[in-house]
């Protein structure tokens, strides 16, 4: 049985990013093109790639997967720790969250709707 997913918020993300962490954002190529976190650690592997790409990952170094909710990363957290990875976490709320907290973007910033925006809770 697989352990509960670590979840992190977005002020952790930037700290553990700063402290050598890798991020992962598993959205598709066409997203990333259109809004892409400004971190100097990242790599994009699409989450329907991820099945086939994740020997790419490095299982020594601290990863946090992310996307624009944080639920199609929580599914690669998950996928990533059946495969034996231990240092692995999701960022809660995504890309959204990351944007309302005014943390760096290239590209578009945009806003959530406002219900889905509202039905999030529970992170920094």
């Amino acid at each position: 049985m697989l352990e509960e997913a670590k979840q992190v918020c977005p002020t952790a993300t930037r700290r553990l990013v700063s402290e050598g962490a890798l991020l992962v954002d598993v959205r598709e190529r066409a997203d990333v093109a259109r809004t892409a976190f400004d971190v100097p650690a990242i790599v994009n592997i699409p989450l329907l790639e991820l099945e086939q790409r994740w020997g790419e990952l490095p299982k020594d170094r601290e990863l946090v997967l992310v996307c624009e909710t944080g639920d199609r990363s929580l599914k690669a957290t998950y996928f990533l720790q059946f495969h034996g990875f231990t240092r692995v976490s999701n960022m809660q709320d995504g890309l959204l969250k990351w944007i309302r907290k005014g943390f760096p973007v290239i590209g578009e910033r945009y806003e959530a709707p406002v219900a889905a925006a509202s039905a999030r809770t529970g992170c920094c």
